[in-house]
């Protein structure tokens, strides 16, 4: 589990696609702190990490494995050398909880519809895939790319949140244009409700 609360900025190194596709990813979580098959959010996607070694420049690579599936559902795909991605380590049992529940398990892809100055934050709108778009609720929960946000306003299957200061700074949303594509998690509470409701139909 993890909380939506970015702890670093790494990069991607290499990517092998022969069969699962496997990344090498540059952080700079220290070397020995690192378990072999620990989960860790890579731009919201939980990965496991298969392999972990220091490098030259003060750095950590961490290699993880993904199936097709993931790839499908994600942006995962289309990473390549040099692609920055948000990275969080899973939550331990006393961690403080600063964002929200978030699995790791990415439930489609949005687009970036607009990006405007309000004030010193920033306003992103996102356009949703319709089947995500009626789980989505002002003032609830989303995670975007790894990031825990709170949702400010819905028209339709668009949605809108405000990034600060200080998480453009660390993050990749400093990076981020217009049509870019970005993973999205759904609040786990709204999943539960809409499949509730579904069986209430039948």
């Amino acid at each position: 589990m993890f909380t939506g609360i970015i702890s670093d900025l790494g990069e991607v190194l290499e990517v092998d696609t022969t069969g699962d596709t496997r990344l090498k990813i540059a952080c700079r979580y220290p070397a020995p702190s690192i378990a072999i098959g620990a989960s860790i959010a890579c731009s919201g996607i939980c990965l496991t990490i298969v392999e972990a070694h220091p490098l030259a420049d003060g750095r950590t690579a961490i290699s993880v494995q993904a199936s097709a599936e993931t790839r499908k559902r994600s942006t995962l795909g289309r990473w390549a050398r040099g692609t920055k991605i948000n990275l969080e380590r899973a939550l331990k049992a006393g961690d403080e909880l600063g964002g929200h529940v978030v699995s790791g398990h990415v439930d489609g892809i949005a687009t970036i519809v607009s990006i405007r100055a309000e004030g010193q934050s920033k306003r992103f709108s996102f356009r949703m895939p319709a089947e995500l778009a009626p789980l989505i609720a002002p003032k609830g929960s989303i995670s975007l790319d790894g990031t825990s946000f709170t949702v400010n306003e819905v028209d339709g299957k668009n949605f809108s949140v405000n990034i600060i200061p200080h998480t453009l700074n660390v993050t990749t949303w400093s990076l981020a244009q217009e049509g870019d594509a970005v993973n999205v998690e759904i609040d786990m509470l709204a999943r539960y409700v809409a499949r509730l409701q579904e069986f209430q139909q039948q």
